[in-house]
């Protein structure tokens, strides 16, 4: 008989207990953003692709954010994959009160009237097909209609709180 693997000490779900699990899963880092009377836009850590036909994407945004508003009403959002070089501008996008757009943010007007970042590994211009409640969330899954893959540079990264770059 295989001796069982020490589990550790299990502790109750809750929010503690999530976020503890989570700053130890390496997640890469986006930028979604859209188009209201201004462009609004928040880092993300929750991009994931859907399906490949037809091309889905899925981010949560938390229904407090200042972006959620646009969101919710939005119907094409700009999802951005940020390079290792690209920390500041992550930064930037997750801080509560920051000019998102201003200098030195570089972007332009992309399809659909979508703020596009300049610079960046690759993005999407995506329409909204649903917006699903979960928590104090909401999970987005859209349609891409655009994009361009190729931008150069390494994937930034979220790991144990903090943006970090691959190493070989």
């Amino acid at each position: 008989m295989t001796a069982a693997p020490d589990l550790g000490t299990p502790r109750l779900a809750g929010p503690d207990l999530l976020r503890s699990v989570f700053r130890r899963h390496a997640a890469g880092v986006a930028v979604v953003t859209a188009r209201g009377d201004g462009p609004v836009g928040f880092t993300a850590t929750s991009l994931s692709s859907v399906a490949a036909e037809p091309p889905l994407v899925s981010f949560g945004v938390g229904t407090a954010s200042s972006s959620w508003p646009v969101i919710a009403e939005a119907e094409h959002v700009g999802v951005h994959v940020l390079g290792e070089h690209q920390r500041e501008l992550a930064d930037t996008f997750a801080r509560s009160g920051a000019d998102r757009f201003g200098a030195p943010t570089r972007w332009r007007t992309g399809p659909q009237g979508v703020p596009v970042l300049d610079g960046v590994l690759a993005w999407l211009v995506c329409r909204v097909v649903a917006r699903v409640p979960a928590g104090d969330h909401r999970i987005v899954v859209a349609q891409a209609v655009a994009g361009d893959p190729d931008g150069t540079g390494r994937p930034l990264l979220y790991h144990e709180g903090r943006f970090t770059a691959l190493r070989d």
